[in-house]
């Protein structure tokens, strides 16, 4: 075991530090990690003013040691306190494919009570962000690539992938992992604590199976292991949500007045346009510019999975739907490019591929997705599963150890969070993974969707976790308090 380095001055660790002592000889003496030793303030669009910024140079072969080489960016955003612990908070981002120090702004405003007291590091994982991306980005300001048909997906992707300088062979989670070590190596922290949204989960779960000991503490956010199998079981888990959507509507008066029978009415939209997709005219939310979208299932399918990643966005739901029964698509569309493209423009299609080929299509056998998907409104339609699966049959893909599909067995303190209405994580995962971790807590905040974090709720029982060191005595009582929002019931808005 290698001796723990997480010296943390406050008195209400007393017991926790004298555990560790028992075991590890106590604490080594000396300041924390000083980050400004190898970053500088961030300049311009890099990073936040008052963040610190950097690179790594790492092999993009890492076995080899040599050739093509990657540099890693880095942010750190430093410990606002004068008595900062030295074991810093790791964040790892979405997709797969996001950057995550592209997020540190964001990141800053959700963790502003952790970086109290330390300090949060943020890596763009290679092929992400300006980790020597992958990206393969459509304008989509344009309303023709709304419903982008898959043969043209697919011959963009083949584009995209002449193009770059890497080898995608290289772009796997586990090699990802070892490079986030060597950034832990090179700021000069002992351990770490890790918290992981959505593929982040996945992200975390491989660091502590290869990297264990430097973990003091792990926050996993919306699991998506190693087994998920993605794009796998996309239209059971977003099917699962829509019925507890509908199921709370029937249950709300006004709602069920103004939308009866709704589970059948959005099958019947969905049959219908699966059936004769309609051509509207329709003006884009942020241009301005009006054209011609073909409006068929799978427009409708991803605008609705969309949707339920947030209770409150899933609030006007009923109503938009109403509106599309009588072919009017103006407000889903709204809806659909809700939030301005961020979220794309922070999103690497190549390394995504590039994980997803190497690590889960490979298990995904003939007959799987259409056994999976029975029963559902979205079938195949959902984040283009088919041509994700067909670009795998021609994306380079890399292999996994063998051991990569088991389920980690740890004792490092770990706090599962599931939202109970998440479309793409259930508390199912969160459940399968918690099992064999014994120092680990599975709390599913209902009336939640993908991202317990976003809630005051979860960002104060994260940061009680984290401080403590242990999931044992947790407060938690806030958690029961999370409620759905109200059903948005009429254009004025949803009742009083």
């Amino acid at each position: 075991m290698v001796a723990a380095g997480d010296c943390d001055r406050r008195g209400s660790l007393a017991a926790v530090l004298l555990a560790l002592a028992l075991v590890t000889g106590g604490c080594a003496s000396g300041s924390a990690p000083d980050p400004a030793s190898r970053l500088a303030p961030c300049a311009d669009a890099s990073g936040p003013a008052d963040a610190l910024c950097g690179h790594l140079e790492v092999f993009e072969d890492r076995d080899a040691r040599a050739g093509r080489t990657i540099k890693l960016n880095i942010v750190v955003l430093p410990a606002l306190g004068r008595d900062a612990a030295s074991d810093p908070v790791f964040f790892l981002a979405g997709g797969p494919g996001q950057g995550a120090a592209q997020m540190a702004r964001d990141v800053r405003t959700i963790f502003s009570r952790l970086q109290t007291n330390r300090d949060i590091v943020l890596v763009d994982q290679r092929g992400t962000g300006d980790s020597n991306a992958l990206d393969c980005t459509q304008d989509d300001d344009r309303l023709e690539v709304m419903n982008e048909p898959e043969e043209q997906a697919l011959a963009r992707l083949k584009a995209c992938l002449d193009g770059y300088d890497a080898d995608p062979r290289f772009y796997t989670t586990p090699i990802a992992m070892n490079d986030l070590d060597d950034v832990r190596a090179y700021l000069g922290y002992e351990r770490i604590n890790l918290y992981g949204g959505s593929y982040g989960t996945r992200a975390a779960l491989v660091y502590m199976r290869q990297h264990g000991a430097r973990v003091r503490t792990a926050v996993l956010d919306g699991v998506a292991p190693t087994n998920m199998r993605l794009p796998l079981f996309f239209a059971r888990d977003a099917q699962r949500a829509l019925d507890r959507m509908i199921a709370d509507c029937a249950a709300d008066a006004e709602c069920n007045s103004r939308f009866p029978n709704l589970g059948d009415r959005i099958r019947q939209l969905f049959a219908r346009l699966d059936a004769a997709p309609v051509q509207a005219r329709l003006v884009h939310p942020r241009t301005g510019v009006s054209g011609e979208v073909r409006v068929n299932a799978m427009f409708l399918a991803n605008v609705v999975m969309g949707a339920l990643y947030a209770p409150l966005t899933a609030s006007v739901l009923p109503a938009l739907l109403a509106r599309a029964e009588q072919d009017d698509f103006q407000g889903l569309l709204a809806l659909a490019t809700t939030g301005g493209g961020a979220v794309e423009d922070n999103m690497s299609v190549g390394m995504q591929l590039s994980v997803i080929c190497a690590e889960d299509a490979p298990r995904i056998l003939p007959g799987d997705h259409d056994r999976e998907s029975a029963g559902t409104v979205f079938g195949r339609h959902l984040l283009g599963a088919g041509a994700l699966l067909r670009a795998c049959e021609f994306w380079p893909h890399g292999t996994v150890p063998a051991d990569y599909y088991e389920p980690l067995v740890s004792d490092i303190p770990t706090l599962v969070l599931s939202g109970d209405v998440d479309p793409v994580t259930p508390p199912s995962w969160g459940d399968a993974v918690v099992a064999t971790l014994s120092r680990g807590r599975h709390i599913v905040a209902p009336s939640t969707g993908h991202g317990v974090v976003g809630t005051g709720c979860g960002q104060r029982v994260m940061q009680a976790f984290i401080e403590s060191g242990t999931a044992e005595g947790l407060e938690t009582r806030c958690v029961d308090a999370l409620a759905r929002p109200p059903f948005v019931v009429s254009p004025t808005g949803p009742r009083p």
